[in-house]
């Protein structure tokens, strides 16, 4: 195999697929990138058993043919190469000499025979989104998935689609996040539960163009994601989604209509107060147009006022300022809406069309405090 490319067009490639290279395992075909030129397109894959991302990059074929490499190895050398073009050419001994100007690297290849491909799914069963849309919908909500596998379901997403409606939905345990957003056309009905870091590793390759959409298609086990000259193939975690409607309350007995970067920056002051590790809440008093917010520990405390807007009970309430900080720094609105029961109920903050909800439950801030 021979082929020629550009540094930054083989970079790019290499950068894409390198997301689905397993950090460990007991497989070393997985630890590398397939280069497959058997036909007249270069294509870069990765594949971790669980992921697999598959990319086309620009270039020249003189020799067709198929090897994989050291997924490590072979991206270091790529990103220190000179601005120029690379040749890299296997010879029949497996050896892979890869020129750049003045620098030759010689590396072993393994046999791209060997790699496990990427599993062949059917593209009957499918919806199309604006990169943007799928961009956002997964910066509005993957940080409220858990962290940790005790609970696998907490680690994906729900991805549940209604007839011209796609809801994304998180949870951890101390917080649900819903986005909603209407598609071009009505589809049939599905949910299916997608990987956090699938998700997460897609927000990065994708650019987020409004201009250019991303197709999304299901089978029993797998979604795949197909934009630009990249497509995404992960499992799905397997199971019933957590039946969130009980969870979400129209009732209230305080609403709060308030300036959002307000908040926002008020919160985010009051954690200069708690050390890393520490679980202080931040305690949130309505009281007829004014909220104040304090915070104290160890370091010091803090208090501060901020005009609002409220309807019905005056409330005091305490909550972990993490969990609103990460809710309210998504929210694009300039001014958001606080729904409250009671001092033990979760809040809502949610637009008028509920195109997002968040939900957070409160913490007991008398013993907290």
């Amino acid at each position: 195999m021979k082929i020629i490319c550009n540094k930054s067009e083989l970079v790019k490639g290499v950068s894409i697929v390198s997301k689905a290279v397993p950090s460990k395992t007991t497989m070393p075909i997985l630890e590398c990138i397939l280069i497959d030129a058997t036909t007249d397109v270069i294509k870069l894959t990765a594949n971790d058993m669980e992921l697999g991302i598959e990319t086309r990059i620009e270039g020249e074929i003189i020799d067709r043919g198929i090897m994989a490499l050291n997924a490590k190895i072979f991206s270091e050398i790529v990103r220190k190469l000179p601005d120029n073009e690379v040749t890299i050419a296997t010879d029949e001994g497996g050896q892979t000499l890869i020129t750049c100007e003045k620098a030759m690297f010689n590396i072993a290849a393994q046999s791209g025979e060997d790699f496990s491909y990427l599993p062949a799914i059917e593209k009957d069963d499918y919806i199309t989104i604006s990169e943007f849309t799928l961009k956002e919908m997964i910066r509005q909500t993957i940080f409220s998935i858990a962290d940790n596998d005790t609970n696998k379901m907490m680690t994906g997403e729900l991805f549940e689609i209604d007839e011209n409606v796609l809801k994304v939905v998180s949870l951890d345990g101390h917080r649900i996040s819903i986005r909603k957003v209407e598609l071009k056309q009505a589809y049939a009905s599905k949910k299916v539960i997608v990987p956090g870091k699938t998700l997460q590793e897609i927000s990065k390759i994708i650019n987020g163009d409004s201009e250019a959409d991303v197709d999304i298609s299901f089978t029993k086990n797998h979604i795949v994601f197909e934009f630009d000259k990249t497509v995404v193939v992960s499992r799905l975690i397997e199971g019933e989604y957590f039946r969130i409607e009980q969870m979400l309350s129209s009732d209230y007995e305080t609403k709060v209509h308030i300036n959002k970067k307000e908040l926002l920056n008020c919160i985010d002051r009051a954690t200069l107060l708690i050390k890393e590790g520490d679980k202080k809440p931040i305690i949130i008093n309505m009281v007829e147009d004014t909220m104040e917010l304090k915070i104290q520990s160890q370091i010091g405390s803090m208090n501060e006022d901020i005009t609002i807007h409220k309807d019905g009970k005056d409330l005091m309430i305490g909550f972990n300022p993490k969990f609103l900080i990460d809710a309210l720094r998504v929210i694009d609105d300039e001014e958001v809406d606080l729904y409250f029961m009671n001092a033990k109920a979760p809040c809502f903050i949610k637009d008028e069309n509920q195109n997002y909800i968040y939900l957070i439950l409160p913490v007991n801030f008398n013993a907290a405090s």
